[in-house]
């Protein structure tokens, strides 16, 4: 092959074309040297010395590969024979120098002084191979990449070889063969520098090599033997050969080695995928690098004649269409070695594509989509959401989240799960694609939590799923997941999903667990069944309070039908905002009473700080209450906007303006200044709604009293303390009895049916021995909370499996008033034995809803059960020897009472002759299964849950509404605690320890402290057909109702429970109701309407109720003879059956003319406490029928009910 001193010849051309370009362009005084046979020769000039012959070199360089890689290999072998050998013969010797050893014993002096013989040629080679092996260790560790020392010199060598192979793709482009001088040529200058560093690398790994033969024949070896010499004989010989110098490619199989050495790769995924390609890559690239020297230089027994120019990425392209199989034909081998290479590779290249390409495809499409991970956005903050990650989930909390009521919602959500998510979930995540993002791995993975900046954001959400068959291990998942991210950042925020209450325990062995830095465990058996119970207390609170912490959009309807005031108060939701200082120093009802009327806000509760500085909240606090500097309220209103309104106000600017929507904030210097005070109010870690506050470390999430325990009435407080007898649990928050067995509690039909059960919670639950608890006892302490007298404590009667009911007693031993009837809730005789038509509520449950994996067939214990006892008739003349329940009436106005107020004298509970008019709240699991549960509604089967008329009448409840708690808590964790108040009946952080240590309440002594507890608020419904507010009923406003109540009674009114036809004037009226929440002032109100509304505890009430039995020692027939359950000798149930309808109103017509007289109670007021004269007229005998349609219950505030006939 030709190389011309300019390089500008094409390669490959024949040999006149090739010494008519030499004759043009070299320089004159150079000479050129053509033998006889025509041979091709290399120019040279003065300046390149190079062999006068002008004859190629390139065996010299081959050559000094192959003798050093042979004459090494001669070496190793001889060494190895000639050591054999040795071994062999002196085998016989160093068994004669044993047996010398064992004859001569090392004592002996004469043995010592003996000529040693072999042994001093023993000794030396000892020493010599100690010293090997040092230096072999040495050497093992400068190459090893377990060492510091030894990784960095691995990845040096292998960047400098591929820094080598980069220059041979340089040079490449010249001819094969040049003259080049070693001291003006730059890339041989660093070729030779890089060669040099191998050679002496190459000496660290033969001597750190066990077995040499082995080392000598690696192929990293071989790489060095071909390229490493040719460059001293390029310096040598002035000459450059491009040679076999690609084969520096084959190091880039170690490609996966070194990034494993640098902790790169970590996964066998992606060791094997590096590996493939590395693999391909090399011998693609070597295999081309072969070709482009054999077709570059032509056959040497073809005199190097039949050569073609082809550049080295021309023999790339070659490479990849013969594997490939393609072949266009375009570029082909010309020369003999180059077609004989190619017939080779053919074979091998095939079985590698087809094989490596097809996995390596394989592995990058397997590959995680969603491995990256999170890059934190400066002034934007970020939570992890991980757990059960679905579509429903994810939609359900993005909705709720994302709100727009919650103005500007800066925080990014990272959504961490182990699953891809299919088509559907990512078509999701691309519609939120601005604010959120969703990584593929584990929470207990700390990796996958350094991937998503755990470290760095502002929560972690974690979801549970509802519908689980197995509702302890899905509590262990989340518990195991807690684990890891506390273990991980012990002052990461966690708002975590728990299915079951006792499960709620093992999260206070976590040491780094605090609620009173943010972390919250939402349980959703606890929440649901709080929710339920309160509705056996108010019918509908159950929907008002989901509706009030879901965020939901206003819908405006035309028509004046009931869905349009029901929405209207669907749009309403809790938020939080810091009152202004224009409020301090006023009581509690003064500023709600503002703040309804002029700001058009509802304020329910605030935040109070003791003097010792510890956070209570205090729901409809008395007079006593002032308010702070800096008081955090909680308000119910349409969106966090208007809620700013109250932290605007101030007196001196916003008195005289009529209208809220101009109440913004103004330039007063008291304003400026709590700005100054209090910046938490904007500040990052105080969230409101859209950002949310957390309790300060010595918050107690309990209500104060609103007297100091010390301060409370005397006599009432001497009268409680009874120290030989235990009425409450030791926080004073329930009431408690001692253990009972189950045994004395159970009811026979028969024993059922001679028991006249009225005003009693009927609770229908589905089970057996292997279902799992939905914990009854978060459906009985709401109704046993101590803000209640004994004696309007509900009677409660379980009707289900015995066995199943076993199961759940243990935490249920310790309650008055319970008992079980064995059965089924499908049996009317059951359902009649417990006079379920006289009930104040019927409760259906079922414990079996998850081992369905039909969804549509979860509920259906449920509905079927909900049809059943709708379907029922029973006897009208049952209403004349039913047990008194009465109706509500401002504290000091008990029935009971000595005064005999008239206000309570609402009437008796009327008859139910239709199970239409039961009251009913029923569980769901599945939300669409509401179509099934009212055959006169009409709505969709896909219309949302918060849509339907059974949720909206609070006949049904759906655990799926808890979701929204989770962003709820989110913004602000105060609410949790505020709705955990209000359904649970006072449960705290410290009765959930104390419940995870005995898993049962313990009875305590009353004292000052524990019957302070008491004076707490309840939620009651107040009804207006008759009573004090009488006047209003009738077409009255309900913000002067608002203010009346609040003014006369400390009485919070903030909804209404309203029947579904009121507005149609209908001549008989569907008797459902629907919850209206919060309406406006001049809202027009009906006499059927019930309020609810938010009362003090009445001290004063179970004075006249002494008599009643609120003994400890209870038992089966002591709970017979409770102030709702009334034993009937079985003549008297026979008689009942002949009273009329006629005598009973007569009756009823007399009672309430009696009630006509003058009464007086007393109020809690701002000054000193005043008497107050009603005055109520007699009814007719026309009007007490009228009124008879409805009927009372002896709840807290019993809520006042209408009897439903049919629609």
């Amino acid at each position: 092959m030709l190389a011309e001193a300019d390089g500008t010849v094409p390669h490959g051309s024949d040999s006149s074309m090739r010494t008519s370009n030499i004759n043009n362009n070299i320089n004159p005084d150079s000479s050129i040297l053509i033998s006889k046979m025509e041979d091709v020769v290399i120019p040279f000039s003065s300046e390149v010395p190079c062999d006068n012959n002008g004859q190629r070199m390139w065996w010299a360089f081959l050559a000094s590969s192959m003798v050093t890689f042979f004459g090494g290999l001669f070496i190793i072998l001889l060494w190895r024979t000639l050591k054999y050998l040795w071994t062999v013969c002196c085998h016989c010797n160093i068994k004669n120098k044993e047996a010398q050893k064992v004859n001569n014993p090392a004592n002996n002096p004469a043995a010592d002084k003996a000529p040693k013989g072999p042994d001093e040629k023993e000794e030396a080679p000892a020493s010599e191979v100690g010293w090997m092996t040092s230096v072999k260790d040495w050497a093992g560790v400068m190459i090893s990449a377990q060492t510091l020392t030894g990784r960095v010199l691995v990845v040096l060598v292998f960047a400098l070889s591929i820094g080598a192979l980069g220059i041979y793709f340089i040079d490449s482009s010249d001819p094969i063969e040049s003259c080049q001088n070693f001291y003006k040529d730059f890339t041989l200058q660093i070729d030779m520098a890089f060669n040099v560093f191998f050679l002496l690398y190459f000496g660290l790994r033969f001597i750190a090599a066990n077995d040499k033969l082995w080392f000598w024949l690696e192929v990293n070896s071989v790489v060095d033997f071909f390229t490493v010499p040719p460059v001293f004989v390029s310096v040598y010989l002035n000459r450059s050969w491009l040679g076999l110098r690609f084969l520096r490619a084959l190091r880039l199989i170690q490609f996966s080695e070194i990034l494993q050495f640098l902790n790169i790769l970590k996964t066998s995924n992606s060791i094997k995928l590096v590996n493939l390609c590395s693999i391909f890559i090399s011998t693609w690239l070597t295999a081309a690098g072969f070709i482009h020297l054999v077709e570059n230089s032509g056959d040497p027994w073809e005199n190097f004649q039949n050569s073609q120019s082809l550049s080295y990425w021309e023999c790339v392209y070659l490479l990849m269409v013969t594997m490939s199989t393609v072949g266009y034909g375009d570029v082909y081998a010309k020369t003999t070695l180059g077609r004989l290479f190619m017939v080779f590779f053919i074979l091998g290249g095939l079985a590698m594509f087809a094989s490596y390409v097809p996995e390596i495809i394989e592995l990058i499409g397997n590959r995680k989509k969603y491995g990256g991970s999170y890059s934190a956005v400066n002034g934007r903050k970020h939570i992890v959401v991980c757990g059960h990650i679905t579509l429903e989930s994810v939609s359900n909390f993005l909705k709720d989240f994302l709100h727009k009521d919650r103005d500007d919602v800066n925080v990014e959500i990272v959504f961490l799960h182990n699953i891809s998510p299919n088509l559907e979930l990512e078509a999701l995540f691309k519609r939120h694609f601005t604010q959120v993002e969703f990584y593929q791995g584990s929470v207990l993975n700390p990796h996958d939590l350094a991937r998503v900046k755990i470290e760095s954001a502002d929560a972690c959400l974690i979801l549970a799923n509802k519908y689980c068959a197995d509702p302890d291990a899905e509590d262990a998942s989340n518990i195991m997941r807690v684990i890891s991210i506390k273990n991980y950042h012990p002052k990461i925020r966690i708002i975590t999903q728990m299915l079951q209450y006792h499960n709620k325990a093992h999260l206070l062995n976590i040491p780094s667990w605090n609620w009173k830095e943010g972390d919250d465990a939402i349980c959703l058996a606890e929440l649901k069944a709080g929710f339920i119970a309160q509705s056996c207390l108010a019918q509908g609170l159950s929907t008002m309070l989901a509706n009030l912490f879901s965020m939901r959009s206003f819908i405006e309807i035309e028509e004046d039908t009931w869905q349009k005031y029901y929405l209207e108060g669907v749009a309403n939701e809790m938020y939080t905002e810091y009152l202004s200082s224009a409020f301090v120093g006023l009581s509690f009802p003064t500023v709600c009473e503002l703040c309804y009327v002029k700001l058009k806000l509802l304020l329910i509760a605030i935040e109070y700080k003791s003097e010792q500085r510890e956070s209570s909240i205090l729901i409809n606090p008395g007079n006593h209450v002032k308010m702070q500097e800096g008081t955090l309220g909680f308000f119910i209103a349409s969106d966090a906007k208007e809620v700013k309104r109250a932290f605007f106000y101030c007196k001196a600017c916003h008195d005289d303006i009529t209208d809220p929507k101009r109440i913004k904030k103004c330039g007063c210097k008291r304003l400026i200044y709590f700005e100054d005070e209090h910046p938490s109010t904007l500040s990052p870690k105080k969230k409101q709604r859209n950002g949310g506050m957390r309790n300060s470390p010595n918050c107690s999430p309990k209500m104060m009293s609103r007297h100091d325990p010390l301060l409370i009435p005397g006599n009432e407080q001497i009268e409680n303390m009874d120290m030989n007898v235990k009425r409450y649990d030791s926080t004073g928050m329930f009431h408690w009895c001692p253990s009972k067995d189950i045994e004395k509690v159970i009811l026979t039909r028969s024993e059922a049916s001679m028991t006249v059960l009225s005003g009693h919670v009927v609770v229908c639950i589905f089970g057996d021995v292997t279902s799992a608890l939905v914990g009854l006892r978060n459906l009985v302490m709401p109704l046993r909370a101590s803000n209640f007298h004994y004696h309007e404590l509900k009677h409660i009667v379980f009707v289900g499996s015995l066995d199943y009911l076993r199961r759940e007693w243990e935490t249920l031993h310790n309650f008055p008033k319970v008992s079980i009837l064995p059965g089924t809730p499908l049996s009317r005789a059951d359902l009649r034995a417990v006079n379920i038509n006289l009930c104040d509520m019927c409760v259906i449950l079922s414990a079996n809803q998850n081992n369905i994996e039909d969804a549509s067939l979860q509920d259906k214990e449920c509905i079927l059960a909900s049809l059943n006892i709708k379907s029922m008739q029973f006897d009208d003349s049952i209403g004349v020897l039913q047990a008194n329940s009465q109706g509500f009436t401002p504290p000091g106005m008990d029935r009971s009472s000595p005064d005999s107020s008239p206000v309570h004298g609402f009437v008796r509970q009327a008859s139910v002759t239709t199970g239409s008019n039961i009251p009913i709240i029923t569980e769901l699991v599945n939300d669409s299964n509401v179509q099934f549960l009212d055959q006169d509604d009409d709505d969709d089967p896909d219309t949302e849950l918060y849509l339907t008329q059974p949720f909206a009448c609070g006949t049904a409840f759906a655990v799926s509404v808890l979701d929204s708690l989770m962003s709820a808590t989110y913004f602000n964790d105060n609410i949790l605690t505020l709705i955990r108040t209000l359904v649970t009946g006072g449960a705290t952080p410290e009765l959930e320890a104390l419940l995870a240590e005995e898993n049962a309440l313990r009875g305590g002594y009353s004292t000052p402290q524990t019957l302070a507890n008491r004076d707490r608020c309840r939620v009651a419904q107040l009804a207006l057909y008759d009573g004090p507010f009488a006047d209003l009923g009738d077409g009255g406003c309900y913000g002067d109702l608002f203010c009346k109540a609040l003014k006369t009674y400390n009485m919070l009114c903030f909804g209404i429970y309203r029947l579904r036809d009121a507005h149609l004037n209908a001549p008989s009226p569907c008797t459902k109701r629907y919850v209206i929440t919060n309406p406006p002032y001049e809202f027009e109100l009906v006499p059927t309407d019930l309020i609810f509304c938010l009362m003090q505890f009445d001290h004063n009430a179970g004075q006249s109720r002494t008599s009643l039995s609120h003994s400890s020692h209870s038992s089966h027939s002591s709970s017979k003879k409770s102030s709702s359950v009334h034993s009937v000798p079985p003549s008297n149930r026979q008689n009942r059956s002949s009273k009329t309808r006629e005598s009973r109103d007569k009756q009823n017509a007399t009672r309430m003319n009696r009630m006509g007289q003058e009464k007086k109670w007393f109020t809690d007021e701002p000054e000193n406490a005043y008497p107050r004269n009603i005055q109520i007229k007699p009814m007719s005998t026309h009007m007490a029928n009228q009124v008879n349609q409805y009927k009372s219950t002896s709840s807290l505030i019993p809520p006042i009910r209408e009897v439903e006939d049919e629609c």
